[in-house]
């Protein structure tokens, strides 16, 4: 299981919110790039970049700090995905050309379909859907905006885009178009907002009702606490991957003891277990 230390940006800052809410932002180093560097030395093998004023506004003033930090990941041939504000064409391939290995959409996905399921078709592994959940509802936009899905189901949903009218849409359903065997995309990001940033623990339910049916990689994100959550993650043997944020940033573990755990896991499994 791939582990994903999150570099959040706002306003230039390397911050943490509290379920999304950008009034409760904490900042926990001024630099973004040294805290990338940080995480480098500790062993990362893999980066979660989110610009989060890009995400709010739809623009921002952080480019050049995120180029920076992809400059320094690609220094150690550390794998960069990238998330916030990619709602175009030419957003998503600007960064793909600058040297992100993943870019995540969520709003795009959701808003445009056309233009997301081309993007898909174009750049097939390097995109990922981004899956954001809050009490059952899906949020784009920086978290700002819920859809009107509950539950399993995707209520009301306008898909004009493919000139269908459905209604009481399943979220396997939404997403089976970007995983069809000419897209191939590179993951779905899974995200309980109600626990990102609350030190919570994972839910590793709701990522299983994914990882279990979905045909690509699942990565989980929000509320992993602990050591354990992580292991218990990888214990699943069906979950890729797993962000981590605030616990890093609060002590509660440190990205080198989080490797170790997982491989010295992974190493123990049998192919059976």
């Amino acid at each position: 299981m791939i582990l994903f230390p999150a570099i959040d940006v706002l306003g230039g800052q390397c911050v943490r919110l509290t379920r999304g809410d950008r009034g409760q932002a904490t900042v926990y180093n001024p630099d973004p790039v040294d805290q990338a560097r940080h995480f480098l030395r500790q062993g990362a093998r893999a980066l979660h970049i989110v610009d989060l004023d890009a995400a709010f506004d739809g623009r921002s003033e952080n480019a050049p700090v995120v180029e920076r930090i992809v400059r320094e990941a690609k220094k150690h041939n550390v794998f960069v995905q990238l998330g916030g504000g990619l709602r175009s064409k030419e957003a998503v391939e600007r960064w793909l050309e600058v040297g992100v290995d993943r870019v995540v959409v969520a709003t795009l996905a959701l808003e445009n379909l056309p233009l997301a399921l081309t993007l898909c078709e174009t750049w097939r592994e390097r995109i990922a859907i981004a899956l954001d959940l809050r009490e059952g509802k899906v949020a784009t936009r920086g978290w700002l905006v819920h859809h009107n899905f509950s539950g399993d189901n995707l209520a009301e949903r306008d898909l004009d885009a493919r000139n269908l009218a459905e209604r009481d849409l399943d979220a396997h359903t939404w997403l089976a178009p970007f995983i069809e065997v000419d897209r191939r995309i590179g993951a779905v990001v899974v995200t309980d907002i109600t626990r990102d940033g609350m030190l919570s623990g994972a839910n590793e339910a709701l990522t299983l009702s994914f990882a279990r049916t979905l045909p690509c990689p699942v990565i989980a994100s929000g509320g992993i606490a602990s050591i354990e959550d992580l292991v218990a993650l990888a214990r699943t043997g069906v979950v890729e991957g797993a962000i981590c944020g605030r616990a890093l940033y609060e002590g509660k573990f440190s990205l080198e003891e989080a490797l170790l755990a997982v491989a010295a896991f992974e190493e123990t499994r049998t192919p059976d277990s």
